[in-house]
Parts: structure tokens; C-alpha cells; sequence
């Protein structure tokens, strides 16, 4: 009884919390787009001499072009390799032996197309030329050089990541070498150089080996996605294997040029800088970079599903489960409540699943829900995923899961509960922005979003609003037979012998 009396505590207190935070935050954010369309948000955090850097471009693999899955990531891969003024042990002779492997590859192109008339001899010959033409291309390249210069100036955190619907770009640097970022970034953003393309293929490809066809989860994750969505391209989860295998450079060049416009990326930089620097070097660097048309609307909508659907993987390791439903995109005014149920199911060991799947009835080993699922974008899934215990079953799980769910939209949730989930939300937001580079992370996708940063601190005023009447609502409405997807793994059947 004494800790169910301090949760309403915890939670008035966090709101002159946030608030203040709010108005601090905003004496220290300055904010600027260049005439070309790219927008900064600098934050000022003298605490420390360092600051993060995060380059957020608002597409990612669900604008993957027909046919070259994954191209977004292989885009992402390039960034390491550096620039035409560092990597390169000459660029002048570099530039012409990768324009040679080019058009070795077209050649060998014309020949395939062909299809059954296609000269097999031919084809060799061609392979073997375009074999010749990378080995050259890569004797050019001063390997790492570009990460050992941010690394010699004190840089950290340097990496990358592709979702399905962003890719971002960061690390932190001393604040003394500020510029450097600057100068590398720009020049990489404006003319990216496909260096050792052909050879990072070959790495993305066995990421997809690595984290789809090796992993029970990544092949069941696949399998809900692809039957989950019919049309829309979430229904991509990491590329398809010939797909990637048939990657171009000038197919990434094509990409680069449509997506990485000014105008479809953001900027975050916090930490120890002075604003009217930052713009200085903004305009100096990133200024020349000329103005384009944004990039055409993804317009592909996943049709309602009409019915519930299953499907089954083969794989003799660890079984899963994974039941999964549509739900809007993450600027529907219905997002906060589902948040909500979200932490009323799986808010660690004080959610239902937990203490009912997991402690009491020892169905399964661990078991989650995810709000949204692959991405946010547009509309996606709300996901639970299980490991049943040993001795038990996906059944099971997923007869416990159905259970739960039927029970939270027939009686609800406790006013108790809600706010309990909402203090703990709270509090991860503000434990998210204790670091420099979490917080140029959120601040730049959050703008590119909604079109303010401020959206982090409001979408916890919808948060508030949340009653438990709202999180009933959202389960009956989404959470449906006809909306819904399972997917299990199941050990594969022994063929009996002839």
C-alpha cells in the first residue's frame, strides 16, 4: 500500500521536472536552415568540452528502389570510406579506375540481360575483366583513412545506422575540432565517393546470412513481415539476397542523388559550441551545396487486412512466437495510448506479461511488446514476441496472450496502473537526455517528423491526457482477430525413409 501512495507522488513531481527542463532547453537551442534547405538544431552544453554530431536523412530502406533492396544500407556502408581528398592514395587515377569498373560492369550487364541467349563464354570473360577493374579501383584506397582521422582528433561513437525509415550519421568530437567534422561531413554529404563498393556488398550480404538465414528470429521476423504487409514496403526487413548480390554503385550514386537532398536532412549538434560558429561553418561548408526537389512521396498503402493470418518457419533451435497487428503511424492521435498499453504489457517486471507469462504461470522464458514495429513512419505493427518456457508451447503463449488481451478489453486497466506507466515513460525521457549524442539524435529526427523538436516534451502532454478508458479503446480497436498475424517457429518434420 505505501508504494502504490508514492506513485501519484512520482508523478506530480515529474511534471515541474519536465517543465523546467522545457524552458531550459529552449534558452539553449538555436535554430537555422540554410538557403539550400538543410536545417540545424544546436544545443549548448558547456559542461564538458565535447560535442555530438548527428546527420539524420529522412529516408531509409522502405525507399528502396524496386529490385535493389537494401540500397539504403549499402549507402550507409560508404561513409567510412571517405572522401576524394582523404582515402585515396591518388584521387585523379582512383576516379578513373572506378568509372572503369563501371563500365566493365555495364558490359558484363548487356551481356546477362540477354538472358538463355546470353554467351556463356562471353560472360566470363566479362567477370573476370570486372574482376580485374575492382582489384585495380581498390589499390587506390588508403584503407581507414577517414576514420583515422576523426580517431587521431580525439573522435568517438563514429557509426551509422539504416532503419526502414531514416539513416543517420554520428559521432562526438572534442569541441576544439569542431571545423573537422564540418569538413569531413560536407564533403562526404555533397559528393560521396563509391570506394571498395563492391567489396562492402559482400559484407551487407552476409549481415542478411548472418541475421536472417543463421538466426531463428531474424528468419520468423521475416516471415511475419512479408505476410503481415502485402504492399508496403515495411514488408522489407533487411533486403533480399539477390537483391543485394546484384547492387550497383551508380544504382547507390542515382539513390544519393534523389534522397540526400538538403532539404530531407536535419542536423542535430549538442554540446560545447557557440551558436553563431556553428552557423558560421554551416554556411561555409554546407551552404555551397545546392538546392533540389524533395524526394518523390512513398504513396504504396498496405491495403486492411481482412482476415487473421499465420505462418510457420522451419528451424530446430530455440522456438518463438510473434502475434502482430496493424496500427497507425506514429503521428496518429492514438499513438500515445498505445504507447501506454504497451507499458501496461511489458514495462519490465511490472507489466502483465511478465508477472502472468513469465513469474507466475512459468509459460514462457521472456516475453515483450513492441508499440511500433518496423518503423513509424507510416502505418506499422504493434508486436508481442515470446520464448515458451521448457515443456511449453507458441499455443500456449499464444493462448495466455489472447487471454490477457480479452481481459484488458472487456475490464479495462486501473487508473493505478496508467499512471504508473506514465512516470516510467517519463523518466526514460529524461534519462535519454542526460547524453549529448542521444539527445542531437532525437532532436534531428524528431524535427524531420514533426517539423519541431519541442515534439519530444509535447507528445508527453498527450501522454498525460491518457485515460484508462483510452487504453481499452485502442485494445478493442486494434488489437482484433481479423487484424492480427502469428508466427511461429516449429521444428522441421523428419522425412520417413523410402
Amino acid at each position: 500500500m505505501e508504494a502504490m501512495n508514492r506513485i501519484p507522488l512520482l508523478f506530480t513531481l515529474t511534471i515541474p521536472l519536465l517543465s523546467q527542463s522545457l524552458q531550459d532547453f529552449e534558452k539553449r537551442v538555436t535554430e537555422f536552415t540554410l538557403s539550400n534547405g538543410l536545417h540545424f538544431i544546436v544545443m549548448e552544453r558547456h559542461e564538458a568540452p565535447v560535442v555530438s554530431f548527428h546527420l539524420h536523412v529522412d529516408s531509409g530502406a522502405a525507399n528502396d528502389p524496386a529490385n535493389a533492396s537494401s540500397t539504403a544500407h549499402m549507402f550507409e556502408h560508404m561513409i567510412g570510406k571517405g572522401t576524394t581528398s582523404l582515402g585515396t592514395k591518388n584521387w585523379p587515377e582512383e576516379e578513373k579506375a572506378l568509372a572503369a569498373v563501371e563500365a566493365a560492369y555495364d558490359k558484363l550487364e548487356e551481356e546477362r540481360v540477354k538472358g538463355r541467349r546470353a554467351d556463356k563464354a562471353q560472360i566470363e570473360r566479362l567477370e573476370a575483366a570486372l574482376k580485374s577493374a575492382i582489384e585495380k579501383a581498390n589499390s587506390f584506397v588508403d584503407q581507414n583513412a577517414f576514420t583515422r582521422e576523426i580517431e587521431r582528433n580525439g573522435g568517438v561513437g563514429f557509426n551509422a545506422s539504416t532503419a526502414l525509415d531514416y539513416t543517420n550519421y554520428f559521432y562526438s568530437l572534442p569541441s576544439n575540432r569542431t571545423e573537422l567534422w564540418f569538413a569531413l561531413q560536407s564533403e562526404w554529404t555533397a559528393k560521396p565517393v563509391f570506394r571498395e563498393f563492391y567489396k562492402e556488398r559482400d559484407v551487407v550480404r552476409e549481415e542478411r546470412r548472418m541475421r536472417v538465414e543463421s538466426s531463428a528470429q531474424g528468419k520468423l521476423i521475416e516471415a511475419m513481415l512479408t505476410t503481415s504487409f502485402s504492399a508496403h514496403p515495411y514488408r522489407n526487413f533487411i533486403g533480399w539476397a539477390s537483391d543485394i548480390e546484384n547492387l550497383r554503385a551508380k544504382g547507390g550514386a542515382e539513390f544519393h542523388k534523389t534522397y540526400y537532398v538538403p532539404g530531407n536532412m536535419c542536423i542535430g549538434i549538442v554540446g560545447d559550441v557557440n551558436p553563431a560558429e556553428i552557423k558560421r561553418m554551416a554556411e561555409k561548408y554546407f551552404g555551397p551545396i545546392p538546392a533540389a526537389p524533395l524526394p518523390p512521396r512513398l504513396v504504396t498503402k498496405e491495403p486492411p487486412q481482412a482476415g487473421g493470418k499465420r505462418v510457420a518457419v522451419d528451424d530446430s533451435s530455440q522456438p518463438f512466437v510473434m502475434i502482430a497487428y496493424h496500427r497507425p503511424e506514429g503521428t496518429h492521435a492514438d499513438d500515445a495510448a498505445l504507447d501506454v498499453l504497451n507499458g501496461v504489457l511489458s514495462s519490465g517486471r511490472t507489466g502483465i506479461l511478465y508477472k502472468e507469462m513469465v513469474r507466475d504461470k512459468k509459460l514462457a522464458l521472456g516475453t515483450q511488446t513492441i508499440p511500433q514495429f518496423p518503423g513509424g513512419k507510416y502505418p506499422n505493427l504493434f508486436l508481442y514476441y515470446g520464448v515458451p518456457n521448457t515443456g511449453k508451447t507458441a499455443d500456449d503463449l499464444e493462448k495466455a496472450w489472447d487471454e490477457i488481451i480479452g481481459r484488458i478489453q472487456k475490464d479495462g486497466v486501473d487508473e493505478a496502473t496508467v499512471k504508473r506507466v506514465k512516470v516510467k515513460t517519463r523518466a526514460g525521457l529524461l534519462r535519454a537526455l542526460d547524453s549529448n549524442s542521444g539527445l542531437a539524435g532525437a532532436m534531428a529526427s524528431t524535427w524531420m517528423i514533426y517539423g519541431d523538436w519541442r515534439k519530444m516534451f509535447t507528445d508527453l502532454e498527450e501522454l498525460e491526457k491518457v485515460t484508462p478508458a483510452d487504453v481499452q479503446r485502442v485494445a478493442k480497436t486494434y488489437l482484433t482477430a481479423n487484424n492480427k498475424t502469428v508466427g511461429v517457429t516449429v521444428q522441421p518434420k523428419k522425412e520417413e525413409a523410402k
